[in-house]
């Protein structure tokens, strides 16, 4: 470690070798590489190594179009998402800089020729995801002459003895501190023990330690303005003014110092003699940030043997123009050491400056990576264009700040992250970690995409006429968005969708089916589920009935999760094919797994084409893409912050051709964030108004499709916009691109749950009224007969009834003056500003009586500006009716049941479909009015028609006298 005699040559930055000094670039660029500039640099000027960081590559890639054109290659190629697209612009960048240093890696013995790559910023703060991270750049750069950068933080110098013990070059990065640099030489000589004690060739690693030296200088500075502002005191000025630029090169003679005690040591010698080298110190932030200072004093005051500068491309110019070469390192130590102390004299902890700078050193580089995957997923999602659905929202200015603050707080907070983590404290730490499998289904599912292909050959080859699924909520909904978005395909079945236990709709449905033509699907997630078990029985029976018992199970299939009640049925029954669910994916996420996909796949949609296109949502929502660039988190902070705020109304507008997403998403989001006295109440289907039937309490999302657009829809929401409403809008190029919005609206409604604050995985309130409706199936099984009710009211064929709480309100609103229409108006006169109105109703669902009620719900939302939801029974209590029991207690309620004019058996029960309908609205309505619900049912006896057009003319009377 002697001083080496200055050779003599023209060019001061090659004679910095002569004092034992190696210069590295800080600064990396595409056409660094390209245009041979980095060559020249090492011919000419005797460059030795190169250095970059995220705030070079955010320079380099958003900072010019060095990349564009690879990145249109790419994206044209195949979608990815935006850290595999930075990788691949900085490990081709960083392998091609290596293979040019290689030769002096070669001639200096593995002592220079590197190029450093630093692992993500995002992971300082956690030791084995920054080993894992290291590992991997490591083994997919695939260069000898690499050097992994790792933070000098806590959490980062157990990574570094860990990386350096299993063979890994380690570029020490953020050090500013004399004792965390001691800290660092032991981790690396550590590391180096560890690797010996293996067998492992110590000689062959090198690592370099980063001392930054300007940043210090800038900080001290800033504190000693700071306190010249203020003091008078003449000595003390005089104090000041002498460490002004002085506190930073000090710092750095005195850290060089304990470098040379570290390597001197009998502990270093030994590792010595098995060939190992020194960890030399780098010093790095060598450009001047003072226009005072000299603009290469932090070069020419730091040279010394065994030591490397990384200089800015700036710095390195001026170094080369007017640079004086000498040794300095190892001068005027006894100054330095007194210009430490009189810096603790004048009050200024340079410990909690250093401490400071190495926390303010990660944000920045957290910062910078931020920028850069901005940049880049700007011009990825530019060159997609309409292969990404597009969103753009207008809010009003208060509630756009907020909105703004909240994905601030998400970028910041490293939220995204900890999301595509699974961490359950990112909600409420409960068990949610273990419902966040539906992050990665798509990828899952185009890996095993073969069996969907196969089952889709196999129904087509068979000409069935029908596909039937049977199922309920999360394992209907989807199949039901893909029948009525892409209908019959040609050579494939028709697919219908059963999710009522209302005995005119099973008959409806087995009407328009040859029963020995039609594949059924029985899905359930759980296989314990009601309904879909009921359906089963049903159909099969009848099924079994034509075919006989040895047939009857080739034509059905199981969709479920592993070793459920389904399962064991299905095997027993002998069932074609059973697909299975993912444990962790509940049913609401689950449209892009087999639940969603088996169906799809059935009537011909090609699904390989569609997870496909949902991947490029899935990459625009990656962990990677900061929240302002994130089309998932920024949708669910608007959904999460102006539900805080109070438009928990999210009124969905869907063009026609994509008309039954809203159903879908009715789901997602009711049973996802509805509980805990919080949520968002989804509102689809309801007709458009003009402005002045709107509260405060909306927030309007129109998902339109541009190929198959309403125009009337667009005026109408416009106008909406213009008069100040909340107006999020999804372009959607293709109903091929449907599945990008599960996904998005997936993540949007995790974020939406986060902010407010639930669990967005579980569904509490559900399981309450199947509890009920169970005690009433189990009670008619032993009694033939479901217990006794008294109406509140009757009149001719309607009757009224309600839990004791709302009959003692109601009847204490109308009096003396009972009627059918005074009932009504007192149920309708809770109505408050904020609240929403649902008609719950356990009648056939067709389209004369959609039409019906979706006259009165428009009429009611008219006249008294309320949000009106429509939910058709026992289906919504797989959707809505987790929010209605267990959200906001804002709904009034108008549950709406009948007698049927027949009834249909349920084989092996004694319980008839009716029975069980008449079980789940009576188990409804307790839940509601245990959750103290405003709530009323009607009655309307066998004549739904009669019924449904006695309770409009009363609503009339009502609404209009």
């Amino acid at each position: 470690m002697s001083t080496v005699p200055a050779l003599q040559t023209k060019n001061p930055l090659k004679a910095l070798q002569s004092y034992g000094q190696s210069v590295w670039l800080d600064y990396i660029r595409r056409s660094l590489i390209s245009s041979g500039e980095l060559q020249r640099f090492v011919d000419e000027d005797g460059l030795q190594g190169v250095t970059s960081n995220p705030s070079i590559f955010e320079k380099a890639i958003a900072g010019s179009t060095d990349y564009d054109t690879v990145l249109t290659t790419l994206e044209q190629s195949e979608d990815q998402d935006v850290m595999s697209l930075y990788e691949t612009f900085a490990i081709t960048d960083i392998q091609a800089t290596a293979d040019i240093l290689r030769p002096i890696y070669e001639q200096t013995n593995r002592r220079d020729g590197y190029v450093s790559l630093e692992v993500s910023p995002y992971l300082a703060n956690d030791t084995q995801q920054t080993i894992s991270e290291a590992r991997r750049l490591w083994q997919k750069v695939d260069r000898p002459n690499l050097m992994i950068k790792v933070p000098a933080t806590p959490a980062g110098i157990p990574a570094i003895q860990q990386l350096i013990g299993e063979g890994i070059n380690v570029n020490v990065t953020l050090l500013f501190s004399q004792d965390v640099y001691e800290q660092v030489t032991n981790a690396y000589i550590t590391g180096l023990e560890l690797l010996a004690a293996k067998g492992g060739d110590i000689s062959r690693i090198a690592s370099v330690a980063s001392f930054f030296v300007s940043r210090i200088d800038t900080a001290v500075d800033n504190q000693i303005t700071a306190q010249l502002k203020t003091t008078t005191d003449a000595a003390q000025r005089d104090l000041l003014k002498s460490l002004l630029g002085r506190v930073a090169i000090a710092n750095a003679k005195l850290a060089y110092q304990r470098y040379q005690n570290i390597y001197r040591s009998s502990r270093w010698q030994e590792l010595a003699s098995q060939g190992a080298q020194t960890q030399r110190l780098l010093w790095a932030s060598t450009g001047t940030k003072n226009p005072q200072y000299s603009d290469v004093v932090y070069v020419e005051e730091l040279i010394g043997s065994d030591t490397v500068n990384t200089i800015p491309p700036a710095t390195l110019s001026a170094f080369r123009d007017h640079g004086h070469p000498k040794s300095s390192l190892t001068e005027g130590l006894d100054d330095a050491q007194s210009t430490l102390s009189k810096l603790q004299k004048a009050g200024i902890s340079l410990e909690q400056i250093t401490n400071q700078l190495l926390a303010e050193g990660v944000q920045v580089f957290i910062n910078a990576f931020d920028q850069l995957l901005s940049a880049v997923e700007k011009k990825r999602t530019a060159i997609l264009g309409k292969k990404l659905d597009r969103l753009t929202y207008k809010l009003p200015d208060a509630l756009n700040t907020s909105v703004q603050a909240s994905l601030d707080d998400w970028q910041k907070n490293g939220k995204i992250r900890r999301l595509w983590a699974q961490d359950p404290t990112l909600w409420t730490g409960t068990d949610e970690n273990k419902w966040l499998g539906w992050l990665g289904i798509t990828e899952d599912q185009l890996a095993h995409i073969e069996h969907l292909k196969q089952l889709a050959q196999e129904v087509q080859n068979l000409e069935f006429t029908h596909v039937l699924l049977l199922g309920m909520g999360g394992s209907s909904l989807c199949p039901e968005v893909m029948k009525l978005t892409f209908g019959k395909a040609q050579g494939f079945p028709e697919l219908l969708v059963l999710d009522s236990t209302d005995p005119a709709q099973i008959k409806a449905i087995e009407s328009q089916i040859d029963l020995t033509k039609t594949l059924f699907i029985v899905s359930s997630k759980s296989g314990s589920t009601l309904e879909p078990n009921i359906f089963k029985q049903y159909f099969f029976d009848r099924v079994q009935q034509i075919v006989g018992a040895e047939s009857a199970g080739n034509r059905f299939i199981a969709v479920t999760d592993p070793g459920s009640k389904l399962q064991h049925i299905a095997e027993g029954d002998d069932f074609r094919h059973i697909f299975f669910g993912v444990p962790s994916i509940g049913g609401r996420y689950s449209a892009l797994s087999n639940f969603g996909m088996v169906a799809a796949a059935a009537i011909g949609v090609d699904v390989a084409k569609f997870l496909n296109t949902a991947e490029v949502m899935v990459h625009s929502c990656a962990s990677s893409v900061p929240a302002k660039e994130n089309p998932g988190v920024v949708l669910g902070s608007i959904l999460g912050v102006l539900a805080k705020q109070g438009r928990d109304k999210v009124t969905l507008i869907t063009s026609p051709g994509i008309a039954d997403l809203g159903a879908w998403l009715e789901q997602l989001l009711a049973e996802s964030t509805g509980k805990d006295g919080k949520g968002l109440i989804p509102v689809a289907r309801e007709p458009l108004g003009t402005p002045d039937v709107y509260g405060s309490d909306r927030l309007f999302a129109y998902i339109r499709l541009d190929s198959a657009p309403d125009s009337a829809q667009d005026a109408a929401v416009t106008v909406l916009e213009q008069a100040g409403q909340p107006v999020v809008r999804i372009a959607i190029a293709d109903p091929y691109q449907l599945g990008q919005e599960f996904f998005r609206w997936e993540i949007a409604t995790a974020v939406a749950g986060s902010i407010i604050g639930i669990n967005a995985f579980n569904q509490p309130d559900v399981e309450a009224s199947k509890i009920v409706t169970r005690q009433l199936t189990d009670e008619y099984e032993k009694t033939g007969k479901l217990p006794p009710e008294s109406p509140i009211f009757t009149v001719d064929d309607i009757q009224l009834f309600s839990d004791p709480k709302n009959a003692a309100a109601l009847k204490e609103a109308v009096g003396t003056a009972e009627s059918l229409t005074n009932y009504l108006r007192a149920h309708l006169n809770r109505l408050q500003a904020g609240d929403y109105f649902a008609l719950l109703a356990y009648i056939e669902r067709n389209d004369i009586h959609q039409a019906q009620l979706q006259d009165i719900r428009e009429k009611i939302r008219d006249a008294n500006q309320v949000a009106t939801c429509l939910g058709f029974g026992p289906r919504f209590l797989h959707s809505t009716g987790q929010a209605y029991k267990g959200g906001p207690n804002s709904g009034v309620f108008l549950q709406i049941t009948c007698d049927d004019a027949t009834d249909l058996p349920v084989p092996q029960q004694k319980y008839t479909f009716g029975v069980v309908k008449a079980a789940q609205a009576r188990g409804d309505f307790h839940v509601l009015a245990e959750r103290e619900r405003r709530a009323l049912r009607i009655h309307l006896g066998k004549d739904i028609q009669a019924g449904l057009a006695t309770l409009k003319t009363a609503m009339e009377q009502i609404l209009y006298g």
